[in-house]
């Protein structure tokens, strides 16, 4: 009788053991199939059952979440959905989520282990903790007159802080409102097809994911290549540039809008958008020279995130001289980012160095508590500091002299580049007006904010000039708004410090002998 009690209790012994090895291979080893199965909705149900937690701008929180008392149960809401949808995107229980709702989706879901004491008990008891908080660096008065400047025209703006590489506005129009996308009803499938159907593809971030011809604005990054190389020795030398200038090894002849652009100095070449001057410079620097500046400046990086992806912007190289020669003045092949053109300006700005963009502050736990800083990052010197500080000399006397007269800000000095992007088959095109700008208040040490402007559908003529028409306006606008803005006036001179203000863009900075100039 024993042997039979023995026998059954080893019996169910294995049993309970097989039970146990059964529990463990479907809770341990493979939950995350079962997690990832389409049929499962405990991982929605678990995703949604607590509020999320919210992206702020400025002071205040621009995401929210509303109790639906369903089975998933609380559904994002936006505060200014339109004006800040190409910042957060979208979090959807349908379409999934994009921009900074994807890119911090672990500290706004709760589920990032920075967020919790203890995260292995959590992913034992599967209990979710509360969403933290995304600050970003976005001012509000400069996304309000980007957004406002645009008034719904095809179009970017991409602005950052110089020295620091803050992004204080990113607008793409025209633009949707993420609510739309919140839920899971018949409205929300009805919303995203008609949002993807519009040929105006409001969901495209055209600030970050649309690159364009740069046009005229890619002059300061041939401006910098033939300073730098010491092809260009003296701004207001003549420069040997005949008018028309005919393209190398070709019969292809290229001419100006602008007149008095026959051996032009390079200040009034840069002041009037001179494209024989900047095309034959491109040619004179040569193709090696060329495609170092454009990259040092971000052109042809591909792991640009701030922190969702941003499109590369493309210098190519394996250009003829004549292709060359056009790609110097923003045409042929060479594409560009609204927000890579403001890095281009800031680091003009910058006294040369290119700080990493980037989006957000910091985040923090639901009770404000930090979890990570993001600080200034230098990501590479795009020329000197001596061709930064004549750029910025040659940019002011754009503003002041020149093609961006209507980027003018009373109280504080502004230097710019105009530019038309010519598109299309025979450039039939509407020209893409452009214009890229930096400003300092007279009572700061530092430019606090660099602009890049893009529309697309401006009322333009087919000349250098129309971005002064077109996109300047909206940049003076932002410009204006991060000048006047308390919370920006970081760098503003102290008492007691002597002539903080002095020679900033209209003394360049003394060279060393030398440095960058093949010599």
């Amino acid at each position: 009788m024993a042997k039979y009690i023995r026998r059954a209790a080893f019996l169910s012994a294995l049993l309970f053991l097989a039970l146990l090895v059964n529990a463990a291979r479907v809770q341990v080893f493979q939950a995350g199939t079962y997690d990832d199965n389409p049929a499962n909705r405990r991982t929605a149900i678990a995703r949604w059952s607590k509020p999320r937690g919210d992206i702020v701008v400025g002071d205040r929180a621009v995401t929210g979440s509303r109790d639906t008392g369903e089975q998933l149960r609380h559904e994002r809401t936006y505060r200014d959905g339109p004006l800040y949808a190409h910042v957060t995107g979208f979090a959807s229980q349908l379409y999934g989520s994009s921009l900074l709702e994807d890119a911090e989706d672990g500290v706004l879901a709760g589920t990032d282990p920075m967020l919790s004491l203890l995260p292995v008990w959590n992913d034992v008891t599967r209990s979710r903790t509360p969403g933290g908080r995304v600050v970003t660096t976005i001012d509000p008065a400069a996304q309000r007159a980007a957004f406002d400047g645009l008034k719904n025209r095809r179009g970017a703006v991409a602005a950052l802080e110089p020295a620091t590489g803050r992004v204080l506005a990113l607008v793409s129009t025209p633009s949707y409102d993420p609510g739309e996308l919140s839920g899971n009803g018949p409205a929300v499938a009805e919303a995203w097809a008609r949002l993807n159907g519009d040929p105006a593809k409001p969901m495209l971030n055209r600030a970050i994911r649309q690159t364009y011809p740069p046009g005229s604005t890619f002059k300061v990054v041939t401006a910098a290549a033939a300073l730098d190389s010491g092809v260009i020795t003296d701004v207001d030398a003549p420069t040997g540039s005949p008018d028309p200038f005919t393209l190398p090894g070709t019969r292809t002849s290229l001419s100006n809008e602008a007149e008095g652009c026959e051996d032009a100095s390079l200040r009034r070449a840069f002041e009037w958008s001179c494209n024989t001057v900047f095309a034959k410079l491109g040619a004179d620097v040569g193709l090696s020279r060329m495609t170092s500046t454009a990259q040092n400046f971000g052109f042809n990086d591909r792991r640009l995130r701030i922190p969702f992806a941003v499109a590369p912007s493309s210098f190519d190289t394996t250009m003829d001289s004549a292709q060359l020669a056009l790609s110097s003045i923003g045409q042929y092949n060479t594409r560009a980012t609204p927000l890579q053109m403001a890095m281009v300006t800031a680091a003009v700005a910058n006294g040369g160095s290119v700080m990493a963009p980037h989006l957000v502050e910091r985040t923090t736990t639901s009770i404000g508590a930090t979890l990570k800083a993001r600080g200034p990052q230098t990501r590479r010197l795009a020329m000197n500091p001596a061709t930064a500080a004549e750029l910025r000399e040659l940019m002011t006397g754009v503003v002041k002299e020149g093609t961006g007269a209507n980027a003018a800000i009373p109280g504080a000095t502004v230097g710019g580049k105009t530019g038309t992007a010519q598109h299309g088959i025979g450039n039939s095109g509407t020209p893409y007006a452009w214009f890229i700008s930096w400003a300092r208040a007279d009572d700061a040490i530092d430019p606090a904010v660099a602009v890049a402007v893009v529309v697309e559908d401006a009322n333009a003529d087919r000349s250098d000039i129309s971005g002064g028409g077109d996109a300047a306006p909206i940049a003076r606008a932002v410009m204006e708004a991060v000048v006047n803005s308390p919370s920006l006036k970081r760098r503003a001179c102290t008492t007691g410090i002597t002539g903080c203000d002095a020679g900033f863009a209209s003394s360049p900075t003394p060279r060393r002998s030398g440095w960058g100039r093949g010599r």
